[in-house]
């Protein structure tokens, strides 16, 4: 599995735009083969802060999903509300190995 968070600072007059076109690509990802989870969450103490937590089956799964429309669609949307570059982490997953789990 392929677990990335993706750290994510929007300009303050730009946190509800990006929240709307980040809600249209959860919706579409959580739809691709190869994806597992897909969450979008924020800070509770920094509205401008956002963290995308994606998990995929394969590396596969990622390079098909960074080519689909809505990702496309969302990644130029928003580059210009970024506060300061996203910053996308990779992690291992230890617990649970079962995919059917998550």
């Amino acid at each position: 599995m392929i677990v990335t968070l993706v750290h994510i600072w929007v300009k303050d007059q730009f946190v509800e735009d990006f929240i709307q076109a980040t809600i249209d690509n959860h919706e579409n990802t959580v739809k691709e083969p190869g994806n597992i989870r897909f969450d979008f969450i924020s800070d509770v103490n920094d509205k401008t802060k956002f963290v995308l937590y994606e998990v995929f089956d394969s590396e596969e799964a990622v390079a098909a999903h960074k080519a689909t429309v809505h990702y496309l669609k969302w990644r130029d949307a928003v580059a210009d509300w970024m506060a300061r570059p996203r910053q996308g982490l990779r992690h291992n997953v230890i617990c649970p190995t079962d995919a059917s789990l998550w």
